[in-house]
């Protein structure tokens, strides 16, 4: 039997040695979809969405993402930034109705598409619903599939045959860097985001091997293009701007909770660093054996992390994308530390979008104040489930920001 803990840290990249990931297997047996395609073809409405696999690396499958009919509700479908209130059901609902139609391709094929995968980009450059034709080899299966970074995925099918059916709609910015094979991939993630563009359409931007230098353009597994663009965006907004600013006077405390995910937010006058702590109670998506609690971190100082957030994984740069998005709205540096405790009515996983959701949520809300850190922390300790200890002994932040001494304090 697999120990909790280690669930915990690799929720389904099969570091234990099994060749199936025996949780999210039993959920996809447990939720038979019932699919409504009479033959093996059909025309419908994609969000736009095209998924790219991990497994086999390099040699992967990638999928568009299609309802089996033409709806105007289509782009519903495949937005996570307008999810947050709605429960799991609806979302869940969300994912069944998109038959997941896959193909076999080299990752390497972006650097010199074929076009086939050319109509597949141009699905994903699409800002608006458009109009597809799937044939496919046989009726899809009757089952869903789920990641905790991506979003659960449809009834599957082998794909025979795709092509678009109208013209897509893709923004004259998109048009431009696509088209400008010199950039490299971050700087045309970041003038993007910085056009307005939902980070959910960037990260398929950047799945399917349309940015970049041409040579170097490769598909990215969606998994690890969701972390790539909220690392990348989060990185920069710290690095060029949130560092730039004064520190804040006081600190200020957020919450929010939503699918059984309690957010408590703290944001700490001092120069930039950043934490977040997991506490997953028994019976949650990876704890459902567990008969206690646990409880994991990851962390950074003031200088950018060098290594990837091994322990809360995708989660952490969710989170971090949220927080510095706040700060620059701010126009202040601070600390911040992520306190995530996981209930056991999260019971399926739906991936990163909830975190970076649900934080923006909480830093939309209006703030407690406090003066000191200690008064904050007693406040966040009345709210948890368990003690403040659990966390306290996994920190290194906490302890740190402690012992950290101001300069206020030597003019006083």
């Amino acid at each position: 039997m697999v120990s909790p803990s280690l669930c915990i840290k690799c929720k389904g990249k099969l570091l234990c040695g099994a060749k199936k990931c025996p949780i999210l297997e039993r959920h996809s047996s447990q939720k038979k979809v019932v699919s409504n395609i009479k033959g093996t073809s059909f025309q419908g409405s994609s969000p736009p969405s095209v998924f790219v696999s991990w497994k086999g690396y390099p040699k992967v499958s990638i999928a568009p993402l299609s309802p089996t009919e033409q709806t105007p509700k289509a782009a519903l479908l495949d937005s996570p930034e307008k999810w947050f209130s709605l429960s799991q059901e609806e979302i869940v609902s969300f994912r069944e109705s998109l038959v997941h139609s896959t193909r076999p391709i080299s990752v390497h094929e972006a650097a010199n598409p074929s076009y086939s995968l050319l109509d597949l980009q141009d699905l994903a450059m699409s800002d608006k619903p458009t109009d597809v034709e799937i044939s496919l080899f046989k009726k899809p299966s009757p089952s869903l599939s789920f990641s905790d970074t991506t979003a659960p995925l449809g009834p599957r099918a082998s794909l025979k045959k795709f092509s678009l059916t109208e013209n897509t709609s893709v923004p004259q910015k998109v048009d431009y860097l696509v088209s400008d094979t010199a950039v490299k991939a971050n700087t045309a993630l970041s003038e993007l985001y910085d056009s307005g563009l939902p980070v959910s359409y960037l990260y398929k931007l950047l799945s399917l091997g349309t940015l970049g230098v041409r040579k170097k353009r490769k598909l990215v597994p969606l998994r690890w293009s969701i972390t790539a663009a909220d690392d990348s965006l989060s990185k920069k907004l710290i690095e060029e701007k949130v560092k730039q600013f004064q520190q804040l006077g006081e600190i200020l405390l957020f919450s929010s909770i939503y699918l059984d995910n309690r957010f408590f937010i703290l944001l700490i006058p001092s120069e930039w660093s950043f934490e977040q702590l997991e506490c997953w109670l028994p019976g949650g998506t990876w704890t459902a054996e567990a008969k206690t609690s646990q409880v994991i971190q990851d962390h950074e100082f003031y200088k950018p992390r060098k290594s990837y957030a091994s322990n809360v994984e995708g989660a952490y740069y969710s989170a971090r994308l949220a927080v510095a998005e706040k700060l620059v709205e701010l126009k202040r540096q601070s600390s911040a530390i992520v306190f995530r405790e996981i209930g056991s009515e999260y019971n399926i996983p739906l991936g990163v979008w909830v975190i970076r959701e649900t934080v923006r949520n909480a830093l939309s809300s209006k703030p407690l104040n406090f003066f000191d850190l200690d008064l904050a922390l007693e406040y966040v300790s009345n709210k948890l489930s368990v003690p403040l200890s659990h966390y306290l002994a996994e920190s290194k932040l906490i302890d740190n920001l402690k012992k950290q001494r101001r300069l206020t304090e030597w003019f006083s």
